[in-house]
């Protein structure tokens, strides 16, 4: 297969957009206090996800960006995180975020953009 420039910008484009490249960088600083709520928060989060998930990277760039602290469960490494993820979750597509609300239900959120959105409106 040959590619011409042209399908190279697209190609091009669409790591940028599965990497967010510029589009969310920018420089996020907290007060100790501030970090320390975020922490507590996360704490009742786990994103499922597997290594090589192009979709899971973009995910957890946001994760980074936003200087967040998340449990990970891969569900390729560990049979039982799948297993809980189709359960649980109702289905083995990664990335998903478990949010555990505080009547101790869990709130399965599953898509890449979806995941991201979630983060940046609540910790962005």
């Amino acid at each position: 297969m040959i590619l011409t420039m042209q399908d190279m910008k697209g190609v091009n484009t669409m790591f940028d957009e599965w990497f967010d490249n510029n589009k969310t960088e920018k420089t996020l600083s907290r007060t100790s206090e501030e970090q320390t709520r975020v922490d507590r928060e996360t704490s009742k989060m786990v994103l499922y996800h597997y290594e090589t998930c192009m979709f899971c990277a973009r995910v957890k760039s946001t994760i980074r960006q936003l200087k967040l602290t998340l449990q990970t469960r891969d569900i390729h490494l560990n049979k039982d995180h799948m297993r809980d993820l189709i359960t649980n979750g109702g289905k083995p597509t990664v990335p998903c975020l478990r949010i555990e609300q505080q009547d101790g239900h869990a709130t399965w959120l599953y898509e890449s953009n979806d995941i991201k959105d979630y983060l940046l409106q609540k910790f962005g």
